[in-house]
């Protein structure tokens, strides 16, 4: 059972972290992602399918951007589960909308190892997708990547620390944090 942070434990954290990208960074990230999905998925129809929960802001984020038809979905995969560490991915609910000879643009939030993007990605092939392209607002720059290696739109790379705002989170909190913010390496665990 999660334990609930409390209020004191949560601005312990979030004075302590350091702001690597502010809000007016992120949004001009955004814009950037639009623009290149733009030019790559206008007149395809694609189908804009959000990683839950972390992907819910940065598409929330994006679909108002996109000037160009689509479909909206979801889908819920979790690898962290309210913790800091990965563990093994458990799906709680696939995609409802039928991607068989659909082009699909899976969104979430971070890319770190890849394995959550890569078994979202498996799964919309799997199912008949013509092309499955990834995007992410955050790449986590560092060796260990071992699923997809490289979103095809990405908004802004970052250092490998414990990273939270914008869509991810820190134990289950701080996904509306305005910004991206690493937390210290103490605080990581």
């Amino acid at each position: 059972m999660k334990l609930q942070m409390t209020s004191e434990t949560l601005n312990q954290i979030t004075s302590k972290a350091e702001c690597l990208y502010d809000i007016n960074a992120v949004e001009n990230a955004l814009d950037a992602m639009a623009g290149a999905m733009g030019a790559e998925l206008s007149g395809v129809n694609p189908i804009l399918l959000c990683v839950m929960n972390g992907g819910l802001v940065p598409t929330g984020k994006l679909l108002t951007r996109l000037d160009f038809q689509l479909e909206l979905d979801y889908l819920h995969i979790s690898r962290y589960r309210n913790t800091t560490q990965g563990s093994d991915l458990r799906w709680i609910s696939k995609p409802h909308i039928d991607i068989n000879n659909r082009v699909v643009l899976i969104v979430d939030d971070i890319l770190d190892e890849g394995l959550t993007l890569k078994a979202v990605q498996d799964y919309c092939i799997s199912h008949g997708a013509k092309k499955a392209y990834t995007a992410v607002l955050v790449d986590k720059i560092h060796a260990r990547k071992t699923g997809v290696k490289k979103a095809d739109f990405v908004g802004l790379d970052v250092e490998d620390r414990y990273v939270y705002g914008c869509g991810m989170d820190y134990k289950g909190y701080l996904r509306n944090a305005p910004g991206i913010f690493a937390v210290q390496d103490s605080d990581a665990s």
